[in-house]
């Protein structure tokens, strides 16, 4: 016997729990990190889609204000296409209405009330959906 070891046997595996434990503890850290970063992932390209709405969103607002104020038209529902923008998988929608009035000297104004809506896609058909809606109301006086 050793008179350095009063209980022999005792203390030989402790080693390997030490070891398994913080194998463990080390996976549960590498798969949280790994959930974190897809989360994380899809929040930006999310981020980035929504950008890309309200650009979008924005590009049909101008374009229907500068055929009310250009032209004097107004379409109740248009869909001008967004190719070669980098926008192409957004469906735009503008709609208008006008409404004339008179002002207090009998002169003609016309008041154009626009909203644009782009989206791409429908609701939970992507998880990268995005939806943005822009209003305005412009006066023009022929």
């Amino acid at each position: 016997m050793h008179p350095d070891r009063p209980f022999p046997g005792r203390s030989t595996g402790f080693g390997m729990v030490a070891a398994l434990f913080l194998m463990v503890i080390v996976a549960l850290i590498i798969l949280t990190m790994a959930r974190l970063s897809t989360t994380q992932h899809g929040t930006v390209s999310l981020a980035i889609q929504q950008a890309r709405a309200l650009q979008a969103a924005n590009a049909g607002l101008e374009w229907g204000i500068a055929r009310a104020l250009e032209a004097g038209s107004c379409d109740s529902s248009a869909s001008p296409t967004l190719s070669g923008s980098g926008l192409d998988d957004f469906v735009l929608r503008v709609q208008c209405s006008r409404d004339d009035y008179l002002d207090a000297a009998g002169a003609s104004i016309s008041l154009y009330r626009l909203v644009a809506t782009a989206e791409n896609g429908q609701p939970g058909s992507r998880a990268d959906y995005a939806y943005r809606q822009l209003s305005a109301v412009v006066e023009r006086k022929p």
